[in-house]
C-alpha cells in the first residue's frame, strides 16, 4: 500500500493538475475570495480624514501597530473597514478554549461531537462581536482624540461617528470569519490562516523594494542587507525542516486468528510532530498584545501616565515585549498542543484496536509515555517558535528594517504555504485514486461482457 501511495506521489504533475476540476475549482473559489478581502482593506471607514490619519500612522509606525498592519494587509494604515481583520476572532477562540479546560460544561459540549463543536463555534461567534465591538469602539475614541498637521483625523466627531465605526469594522471582522470558513468549507488551505497569510504576502514587494531603496540611499548598510538576507534564508530553512521534523513511536499489532488462519502481526508509527501547535501560539500573542493598546485608545490620550508607559514599553523591539510575546509564544505552544493531542484518548484508541507501545502496559503507563514525550518535544518546539519570531526583531528594531521580514510573518508565511500545498497534494492523490478506481471498474465491466 505505501508503495502504491508513493508511485502515485511521483505522477503527481501539472497533467493531473490539469484533470482535477474540483481542485480547480476550490482554488479559484480561494483566489477570489482572498481578492475579496484585498479589495475591502482599500475601502476607509466613513468619516476619517485619510491625509490626517497617515500622517498620525506614520508617527506611530514604528510601534505595535506597524506590526499588526503587516498582518491585516495594510488596513490599519489605511484605516479600512476590515482594520480589525480577524484578530477578535482569534481572541474570542483563545478565551472559548480556556474556558473549555475550566467549564465543565463547555468541556460536557466539546465530548458531544459535531453538535457540540457547533455549539461552542456559535459561542465563539457571539464573544467575537462583543470583542470586535469593545475594539472598534476604543478605535472610535483613540481616532476622535487624534490630530496632525493636516488636521483632526474625524472630520465630524459624536456619537453618529462612534456608532457607524463599531457597526462597519463589527461587520468586517464576521465578514472575514465569515470568508475564512467558507474558504475552509469550499477551497484550499485553512481559511483563517490564508486571510492573515493574504495580508503578509501582499505587503512584500512594497517592503522588499523600500529595504533596497533605503540601501540605495546608505540609510542601510550593504553589509548589514546582506546579512539580513542571509538570516531570512536561514529562518526559511529551519521552518520548512522543524515543520516537517516528527518524533515516531513505534506500535505493534499482535497475531491475529481469523478462522483458520493466521495473520502475522505487524507495525506502524504514531508521529509526534515536533511543533503541534503550528502558527498558532505566535498568532494568539500577537491577538492578546493588542489589547493594552485598545485600553489605552479608550481614554484618548488623556488616561493614567502608567497606561501610557505600559503601551510604549509594549512597542515593537522594546525588551518588555519581546519578554511578553516570548511567555506567551510558550504558553500557547503548550496550551494549544493539550487542546489538539490527548494522550489518553490516544493510548484508549490503541488499547482498543490491540496496538500496543513496546515496553509499556497499554492503557495508564502509554499514556503517561506519550505525555512524557510530547512534553518534551513540546518544550523544543516552544524554543523554535520563540527563537524565529523574536531573534529577528533584535534586527529588525535595530536596522529599522519593515515588519514584513520579522521572524512571526516568515513563520506564518511559510507554515501557511506548506499546508496548504499539502493540501493541493492530498487532492491530486485523491483524483488520481478515483482514476484507478473508475478504470479498475470499466476493465472489470468489460471483462463481464466477454
Amino acid at each position: 500500500m505505501a508503495s502504491a501511495a508513493e508511485q502515485l506521489a511521483s505522477n503527481l504533475n501539472f497533467g493531473a493538475f490539469a484533470k482535477a476540476e474540483d481542485l480547480k475549482k476550490r482554488i479559484w473559489f480561494t483566489l477570489a475570495a482572498l481578492l475579496v478581502y484585498r479589495l475591502g482593506t482599500f475601502i476607509p471607514l466613513p468619516g476619517i480624514n485619510p491625509v490626517a490619519f497617515a500622517e498620525t500612522f506614520k508617527a506611530n509606525a514604528s510601534g505595535i501597530l506597524g506590526m499588526f498592519n503587516t498582518f491585516a494587509g495594510g488596513a490599519i494604515e489605511r484605516m479600512a473597514i476590515f482594520a480589525l481583520n480577524i484578530m477578535p476572532y482569534i481572541s474570542a477562540s483563545i478565551i472559548m478554549q480556556l474556558m473549555t479546560s475550566v467549564d465543565k460544561r463547555l468541556e460536557a459540549l466539546k465530548k458531544e461531537g459535531e453538535q457540540g463543536r457547533k455549539t461552542i463555534n456559535q459561542y465563539t461567534r457571539y464573544l467575537t462581536v462583543l470583542l470586535a465591538a469593545f475594539q472598534a469602539y476604543g478605535i472610535a475614541i483613540g481616532l476622535e482624540g487624534s490630530r496632525s498637521a493636516a488636521g483632526p483625523v474625524v472630520l465630524d466627531p459624536g456619537w453618529f461617528f462612534r456608532i457607524s465605526t463599531v457597526v462597519t469594522m463589527v461587520g468586517g471582522t464576521m465578514f472575514l470569519m465569515w470568508l475564512g470558513e467558507q474558504i475552509t468549507q469550499r477551497g484550499v488551505g485553512n481559511g483563517i490562516s490564508l486571510i492573515i497569510f493574504a495580508g503578509i504576502v501582499a505587503g512584500l514587494p512594497t517592503a522588499i523594494v523600500s529595504m533596497f531603496e533605503l540601501a540605495r540611499t546608505g540609510q542601510l548598510n550593504t553589509g548589514l542587507l546582506l546579512a539580513l538576507m542571509a538570516l531570512m534564508l536561514f529562518v526559511v530553512a529551519a521552518i520548512v525542516c522543524i515543520e516537517r521534523a516528527q518524533r515516531r513511536l513505534l506500535i505493534q499489532y499482535p497475531k491475529q486468528q481469523v478462522g483458520n488462519r493466521m495473520f502475522q502481526g505487524n507495525s506502524s508509527h504514531l508521529p509526534l510532530k515536533l511543533n503541534s501547535a503550528g502558527v498558532i501560539p505566535p498568532i494568539f500573542a500577537s491577538s492578546l498584545l493588542l489589547l493594552p493598546i485598545t485600553a489605552a485608545q479608550f481614554s484618548a490620550g488623556q488616561g493614567p501616565e502608567w497606561l501610557g508607559a505600559v503601551v510604549a514599553a509594549l512597542g515593537n523591539g522594546q525588551p518588555l515585549h519581546m519578554l511578553v510575546y516570548v511567555l506567551l509564544i510558550v504558553f500557547f505552544a503548550f496550551f494549544y498542543t493539550a487542546v489538539v493531542f490527548n494522550p489518553q484518548e490516544t493510548a484508549e484508541n490503541l488499547r482498543k484496536y490491540g496496538g500496543f507501545l513496546p515496553g509499556r502496559r497499554p492503557g495508564a503507563q502509554t499514556a503517561e509515555y506519550i505525555d512524557y514525550v510530547l512534553t518534551r518535544i513540546t518544550v523544543v518546539g516552544a524554543v523554535y517558535l520563540a527563537a524565529v519570531c523574536v531573534l529577528p526583531e533584535f534586527l529588525i528594531s535595530y536596522a529599522a528594517i519593515p515588519f514584513y521580514f520579522g521572524g512571526t510573518s516568515l513563520l506564518i508565511a511559510v507554515s501557511v504555504t506548506m499546508d496548504t500545498v499539502a493540501q493541493v497534494h492530498s487532492h491530486l492523490l485523491a483524483h488520481q485514486y478515483e482514476g484507478l478506481i473508475k478504470k479498475a471498474k470499466l476493465r472489470g465491466a468489460t471483462r463481464g461482457r466477454r
